[in-house]
């Protein structure tokens, strides 16, 4: 298994931190409900987070890499409340949004991770542990010079991969063209996944439309879905 720095080294640049500040209501939540829902990545201790400790439940972890303002995922916790959903962002406003809507509809099958999910994939995760991974229209980087930044590389799907448990299923979704098609080569070369269906996947119902996805319509680009499966061998 690569080391964070050979990841990154072949593309992952996308999970700088931002400095936004946080509305009033974001930070009234963020400072009553955060030590029980989230965790920093800073804060981690050294070795393997325990998914059950933290949920205080033993069920099917599905982490989201890039939650935005949370919308979405609370969407689709509210849809499985038997699935553990981690959030992960570098957004702290994004995470305050969230735990806003956790809180509105009392869901209790939600954490939120502020930080690189590259180094808690990494450091924090054993290999199997994670029943899916959602990756919702990352930044597409569009000029051709920065592609290299983009988060979804060969070595970052593979590192993906060996956290999915054999049947967990690897999610992307994108609005630009070229990245769809490259994520679908990508996904396609690597010998742990298999994919779902005969190239993209049909848009499921049960996957929100974000006013991110709205905008990307109306500025007329195709949303594109990918599902593939871990292999059982």
């Amino acid at each position: 298994m690569e080391t964070v720095e050979q990841v990154r080294q072949a593309g992952v640049f996308s999970t700088v931190r931002r400095s936004v500040r946080m509305t009033v209501g974001q930070q009234r939540v963020w400072e009553t409900n955060w030590a029980q829902l989230g965790r920093k990545l800073e804060d981690i201790p050294a070795g393997l987070v325990d998914l059950g400790d933290w949920f205080g439940r033993e069920a099917p972890t599905v982490l989201e890499i890039g939650s935005g303002m949370g919308e979405g995922t609370s969407q689709l916790a509210r849809q499985a409340p038997h699935v553990n959903h981690i959030a992960a962002e570098v957004y702290p406003a994004g995470l305050g949004q969230l735990m806003l809507w956790v809180e509105k509809y009392e869901l209790d099958n939600v954490r939120l991770l502020h930080g690189d999910a590259l180094e808690f994939l990494t450091d924090h995760l054993p290999a199997g542990s994670l029943a899916g991974v959602r990756v919702f229209f990352p930044d597409p980087w569009p000029k051709k010079r920065h592609h290299k930044r983009r988060l979804i590389t060969p070595p970052f799907v593979k590192l993906l991969a060996s956290r999915l448990q054999p049947g967990g299923r690897l999610h992307l979704a994108t609005d630009w063209q070229d990245y769809a098609d490259d994520m679908l080569a990508i996904c396609s070369a690597e010998p742990q996944l298999v994919n779902e269906y005969d190239g993209w996947a049909p848009r499921p119902d049960w996957r929100p439309i974000t006013k991110f996805e709205s905008r990307a319509h109306a500025e007329g680009r195709s949303c594109h879905d990918l599902m593939f499966t871990k292999s059982a061998t």
